[in-house]
């Protein structure tokens, strides 16, 4: 599915923490592994080129170093993932300074537009990450919408490529209850996710698991997920309210806030 994964890095130790979960994806999937540093000075190339050697070296990536072009980072991200076909775009959320800062606006969320396609993003932590050494499961939450379900060929593909195993959820929310009287139907969400994954497993021979969460989505996604250990996501920026482009604040940002894990998502 993928021959290249393509990780850029800033020279903070919060990009590098994307490089061993990337390297683990490369692995399993066949893949070659890319480091990549942007310089804003010429006069950085040389050192830029000496640390994302160092950096590639005990992975056994290649390493690359380009100028900063005038439309920014984001955009030499783009045209070196589009300049080798087969490449698989593995960034986090933030990198040098830290902040705590949601997607929107992000070098990372200028990439996802741009792209057009999945990429792979990380939230990095002050404790350093917590992915798992193999990815067994791949989760995919779906609501029901076309939005969500947009990333499933994708997310199938992943899946398969990897050797993994795709688990379909759906998350039943009490605020979802017609009326008060009136339980949550726990066989109508069923119905639904089961028949998501029967059809997803015919269509594209993925192997295949489904699961019925309960409560708020920003919360049983992350929590179904931690639990598990050995997984990544696979979901759209956004599902059933639509509001195009906007991730902050959304299921998503707060799956990858929470999760722990690695994110393959796209911009629908």
């Amino acid at each position: 599915m993928y021959t290249r994964i393509l990780v850029p890095v800033d020279g903070s130790s919060f990009s590098e923490q994307l490089v061993e979960p990337a390297s683990q994806i490369a692995g399993a999937g066949g893949a070659e592994l890319a480091l990549m540093r942007v310089v804003e000075r010429p006069d950085d190339m040389a050192q830029g080129e000496r640390y994302v050697q160092a950096l590639a070296g005990p992975f056994g990536a290649k390493s690359l170093c380009v100028p900063m072009p005038a439309d920014g980072a984001a955009a030499a991200i783009v045209d070196e993932a589009q300049r080798v076909p087969g490449t698989l775009v593995a960034i986090c959320s933030h990198g040098r300074s830290g902040a705590m800062q949601a997607l929107f606006g992000s070098v990372a969320l200028q990439v996802l537009r741009s792209l057009g396609e999945p990429a792979v993003v990380f939230r990095p932590y002050t404790d350093g990450p917590s992915a798992p050494a193999k990815v067994a499961r791949v989760v995919l939450p779906l609501d029901g919408s076309e939005v969500s379900e947009a990333i499933v060929p994708q997310a199938a593909g992943l899946a398969k490529w990897l050797g993994a195993r795709l688990v379909v959820v759906s998350v039943l929310e009490p605020s979802a209850r017609p009326d008060p009287g009136i339980p949550a139907s726990d066989v109508q969400e069923s119905n639904y996710v089961r028949g998501k994954a029967r059809d997803i497993a015919e269509k594209y021979g993925v192997q295949i698991g489904w699961e019925v969460l309960h409560g708020d989505p920003k919360e049983a996604i992350p929590r179904f997920v931690r639990s598990l250990g050995d997984a990544m996501l696979a979901m759209t920026t956004h599902g059933r309210t639509g509001l195009r482009g906007v991730i902050t604040g959304s299921v998503t940002a707060q799956c990858l806030r929470e999760a722990r894990v690695p994110v393959y998502t796209r911009v629908p």
